[in-house]
Protein backbone atom coordinates (compact mmCIF):
# COMPACT_ATOMS: atom_id res chain seq x y z
CA UNK A 1 0.00 0.00 0.00
CA UNK A 2 2.99 2.31 0.41
CA UNK A 3 4.17 2.10 -3.18
CA UNK A 4 1.43 4.41 -4.48
CA UNK A 5 -0.99 5.92 -2.01
CA UNK A 6 -3.52 4.77 0.52
CA UNK A 7 -6.45 5.11 -1.88
CA UNK A 8 -4.84 2.76 -4.39
CA UNK A 9 -4.09 0.30 -1.62
CA UNK A 10 -7.71 0.32 -0.46
CA UNK A 11 -8.88 -0.07 -4.07
CA UNK A 12 -6.63 -3.12 -4.43
CA UNK A 13 -7.95 -4.66 -1.20
CA UNK A 14 -11.53 -4.07 -2.38
CA UNK A 15 -10.67 -5.68 -5.72
CA UNK A 16 -9.22 -8.75 -3.97
CA UNK A 17 -12.30 -8.97 -1.73
CA UNK A 18 -14.57 -9.09 -4.79
CA UNK A 19 -12.70 -12.02 -6.34
CA UNK A 20 -14.76 -14.76 -4.72
CA UNK A 21 -12.79 -17.51 -6.47
CA UNK A 22 -9.58 -16.23 -4.85
CA UNK A 23 -8.48 -17.88 -1.64
CA UNK A 24 -5.96 -16.14 0.62
CA UNK A 25 -3.81 -18.73 2.35
CA UNK A 26 -2.34 -18.13 5.79
CA UNK A 27 1.38 -18.26 6.40
CA UNK A 28 1.77 -19.73 9.85
CA UNK A 29 4.32 -22.11 11.34
CA UNK A 30 2.75 -25.11 9.57
CA UNK A 31 2.93 -23.31 6.21
CA UNK A 32 6.53 -22.32 6.94
CA UNK A 33 7.44 -25.97 7.54
CA UNK A 34 5.81 -27.00 4.24
CA UNK A 35 7.55 -24.20 2.34
CA UNK A 36 10.87 -25.20 3.90
CA UNK A 37 10.44 -28.77 2.64
CA UNK A 38 10.22 -27.48 -0.92
CA UNK A 39 13.17 -25.15 -0.37
CA UNK A 40 15.24 -28.14 0.77
CA UNK A 41 13.99 -30.36 -2.04
CA UNK A 42 14.98 -27.78 -4.64
CA UNK A 43 18.07 -26.46 -2.86
CA UNK A 44 19.88 -26.16 -6.19
CA UNK A 45 17.37 -23.47 -7.26
CA UNK A 46 17.20 -19.89 -6.02
CA UNK A 47 13.79 -20.22 -4.38
CA UNK A 48 12.22 -17.55 -2.24
CA UNK A 49 10.06 -18.42 0.72
CA UNK A 50 7.10 -17.27 -1.38
CA UNK A 51 8.10 -19.80 -4.07
CA UNK A 52 8.18 -22.59 -1.51
CA UNK A 53 4.83 -21.50 -0.10
CA UNK A 54 3.31 -21.44 -3.58
CA UNK A 55 4.66 -24.90 -4.38
CA UNK A 56 3.28 -26.26 -1.11
CA UNK A 57 -0.17 -24.77 -1.76
CA UNK A 58 -0.21 -26.10 -5.31
CA UNK A 59 0.73 -29.57 -4.07
CA UNK A 60 -2.00 -29.55 -1.42
CA UNK A 61 -4.63 -28.25 -3.84
CA UNK A 62 -3.54 -30.64 -6.63
CA UNK A 63 -3.17 -27.68 -8.96
CA UNK A 64 -3.08 -28.74 -12.60
CA UNK A 65 -2.13 -25.38 -14.18
CA UNK A 66 -0.61 -22.27 -12.63
CA UNK A 67 -0.79 -18.70 -13.92
CA UNK A 68 2.62 -17.26 -13.16
CA UNK A 69 5.68 -15.69 -14.73
CA UNK A 70 7.89 -17.29 -12.07
CA UNK A 71 9.46 -20.42 -13.54
CA UNK A 72 10.10 -21.79 -10.04
CA UNK A 73 6.41 -22.58 -9.70
CA UNK A 74 6.80 -25.22 -12.42
CA UNK A 75 9.46 -27.21 -10.54
CA UNK A 76 6.97 -29.90 -9.52
CA UNK A 77 5.79 -30.37 -13.11
CA UNK A 78 2.75 -28.12 -13.00
CA UNK A 79 2.58 -26.30 -16.35
CA UNK A 80 2.64 -22.50 -16.27
CA UNK A 81 0.33 -20.25 -18.19
CA UNK A 82 2.11 -16.96 -18.72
Amino acid sequence: MRRYDQNRGVQFLNFIHELTALSIQPFDSAALAKAARFARKFADQRLTLADGHGLAIMAEEHTRVCWSTDRHLSLTGVPLVM
